[in-house]
């Protein structure tokens, strides 16, 4: 099976002229509808698609992101990568806004947000303990190299609930924790893409210094926004080189390979057919088996 790529992140990433042959698809779901119609395109020949997380004009708050139905389409279009890119704020002064950091590790904080296909009759439990791909965020540390575009690999993205901004009781907190970054969006997100056994990269990108730093004591959207103007082309830039190169990347043992073989805990005589049924686009490799 080919490699299949898509992008999660704002909708400013694929305003691009080069991306060609565009196509938005509205996938039905067993969770519900994704944030908005997926974009299928083409660069260079290569297909790809993009998912704006909160919607074209972002008008989902992070709580109310449907991921089970995002990472379900996902799967039901053949995606095997995915590459989320995501604004944060820093916790470390040697990461200014500007930045982009390739996590490798989260703390998730979320506690309002369903984080599992797996709730209803059929209970399965994947590893976290490697929570991102190897082989897809050396492709995104190459395409950063290649652009010359400042970058730290490797870092924990804390994941807040928001929709409000850390007090600096918080962001003391987890700077204590040595945490890196802080944001709203990718968890569930990587639980999720991981249960689908979807590989699963993030580039955040930093556009601010939350609200420890003497210089930096408050947060507001505008300079959020301000920073994310600044990065768009950097960004874009560096989509376009992961479109080229990321099937030069694939770990054969990446820990989302085949993870659900040793996850599902139920008793196959428990498991009902609606609820397989349901699993189908997540789980049906799995469930199907004779």
């Amino acid at each position: 099976m080919s490699n299949k790529l898509a992008i999660i992140g704002g909708s400013g990433l694929y305003d691009v002229e080069e991306f060609k042959d565009r196509e938005l698809i509205d996938l039905n779901t067993p969770w519900g509808k994704t944030s908005d119609k997926i974009l299928k395109t083409k660069f260079l020949k290569k297909e790809v698609f993009f998912l704006p997380r909160h919607g074209r004009g972002h008008y989902i708050s992070p709580s109310n992101i449907n991921f089970r139905a995002n990472i379900d389409a996902l799967k039901q279009l053949g995606v095997t990568d995915i590459v989320s890119i995501s604004a944060v704020g820093s916790l470390k002064e040697n990461l200014p806004p500007g930045k982009f950091v390739i996590v490798d590790q989260f703390i998730d904080r979320t506690f309002s947000r369903v984080k599992t296909f797996f709730d209803e009759e059929i209970v399965a439990h994947v590893s976290m303990a490697k929570p991102t791909s190897s082989g897809l965020s050396k492709c995104c540390e190459a395409a950063l190299k290649k652009l010359n575009i400042g970058h730290q690999y490797g870092g924990t993205y804390v994941v807040m609930e928001g929709p409000q901004f850390s007090t600096l009781a918080e962001s003391n907190l987890y700077r204590s924790w040595g945490a890196d970054v802080i944001g709203m969006t990718n968890m569930p997100e990587a639980k999720l893409a991981r249960e689908a056994e979807i590989r699963y990269s993030t580039v955040a990108m930093v556009t601010d210094y939350d609200c420890w730093h003497p210089d930096h004591d408050e947060v507001d959207v505008s300079m959020v926004v301000q920073t994310l103007m600044k990065n768009a082309a950097n960004a874009q830039n560096m989509i376009k080189e992961i479109i080229k190169t990321f099937r030069n990347y694939s770990v054969e043992k990446d820990p989302a390979n085949d993870c659900l073989n040793v996850a599902i805990i139920t008793d196959p005589k428990l498991r009902t057919k609606k609820t397989i049924k349901k699993l189908k686009n997540i789980a049906g490799r799995v469930l199907n088996k004779k």
